[in-house]
């Protein structure tokens, strides 16, 4: 089965090649929702909104992947100036990583916890450098230097990268 990729994400394109998932990548510009107190709302309505703006196509993965902190949301930094206060914010912490993904119109959330290390301006510099922060929820990928930032984590790796994978062997994808 063949199914359409609703993302511009590479990550999330990376995850389903090394799935040997045939997919094609479709991006929409579904607008996003942001619900602060309610992170599982946030991530499933954009998750489903963005595969909605394909619809009536059947076989449309889509998802939304947040960092969640102090009861803020971290989506993508604006510029390197942001990235770097997430990353100062985050620093030294405990932080939940949200996932929704839609398939057809069925959303499902998963989350992970993960621990940053101490950061000091130096490694986050560092980091800014090696990676394109702005382009990341909470302005950081775990798999693109996260050895740098993250001390730990629990719960799925793929999700922290932004596409759990276990919603996917539910649906048949994977």
């Amino acid at each position: 089965m063949k199914i359409i990729l609703a993302s511009g994400s590479p990550r999330r394109a990376k995850i389903l090649k090394d799935l040997g998932v045939d997919f094609e990548v479709v991006k929409t510009d579904a607008p996003e929702v942001s619900y602060p107190a309610d992170p599982e709302r946030t991530v499933r309505e954009n998750a489903l909104a963005k595969g909605a703006a394909l619809s009536p196509r059947k076989g449309v993965l889509s998802a939304d992947t947040i960092v969640w902190f102090a009861n803020r949301i971290y989506g993508k930094p604006r510029d390197l100036e942001e990235a770097k206060e997430f990353l100062r914010e985050l620093a030294g912490n405990v932080h939940t990583v949200f996932t929704g993904v839609a398939f057809d119109g069925e959303v499902k959330v998963v989350r992970s916890d993960v621990k940053f290390r101490e950061l000091s301006e130096a490694t986050i510099d560092e980091y800014v450098a090696r990676v394109r922060p702005t382009d990341r929820a909470g302005a950081y990928d775990i798999d693109e230097s996260g050895d740098l930032i993250v001390e730990s984590y629990s719960g799925s790796y793929e999700n922290i990268m932004g596409l759990p994978v276990e919603p996917l062997k539910e649906w048949g994808i994977a």
